[in-house]
């Protein structure tokens, strides 16, 4: 097991391989809003506002060494955004309804994303017993130029979904179903 000769090691690896996961996730969203002309919901921009937090842990873990506080954290962002992503799946459970946005291998985004939720939550609990003996940062150490690049682009995506929302948004509560950017469509810039 990856633990076995250098725990240290094995925990970056893993929560580096996690944070690339949501970053992943993050810029798939990211593209296809723009290469579907998809603007995301409400609820699918708290979605990937969980994403963020829930990353934001991960990456503390690669920072500044394994601590539970990092895992609660990636644990609490998830179950934050397994119920948006619940309450989007049950919204368009019905028969009949085509479900908001378009599919991605057979399943819409927000589906995905209650799974990918599911997921950091099985991996958080996995992480925290067998890091848990290591104790909090108690292997603090400087990040690897691969774990320094996953980190970059994990900002940058983070920046660029700000970016997005704010285009879209403005300063004010998102529209129920959003067809325009609102900073960007012409004759309603603020």
């Amino acid at each position: 097991m990856i633990f076995s000769r250098n725990p240290a090691r094995g925990s970056r690896v893993l929560n580096a391989l996690a944070l690339l996961g949501v970053t992943v996730i993050l810029g798939m969203a990211f593209a296809w809003q723009f290469a579907y002309d998809e603007l995301p919901c409400p609820l699918c921009q708290l979605q990937r506002v969980a994403f963020i937090l829930a990353g934001v842990g991960l990456l503390l873990n690669l920072r500044l060494g394994p601590s539970p506080m990092h895992y609660a954290m990636t644990i609490a962002a998830s179950l934050g955004g397994m119920v948006a992503s619940g309450r989007q799946v049950l919204l368009h459970i019905a028969p009949g309804d085509p479900g908001y946005g378009t599919p991605f291998l057979g399943l819409h985004f927000y589906t995905w994303a209650f799974i990918a939720f599911c997921a950091l939550v099985v991996f958080c609990v996995l992480m925290l017993s067998v890091d848990r003996k290591w104790g909090d940062n108690m292997l603090k150490r400087p990040v690897s130029v691969l774990g320094m690049i996953i980190m970059a682009l994990f900002f940058v995506l983070v920046l660029a979904n700000l970016g997005s929302t704010t285009l879209q948004c403005g300063f004010g509560p998102c529209p129920d179903n959003p067809t325009t950017y609102l900073w960007l469509d012409s004759g309603s810039a603020p």
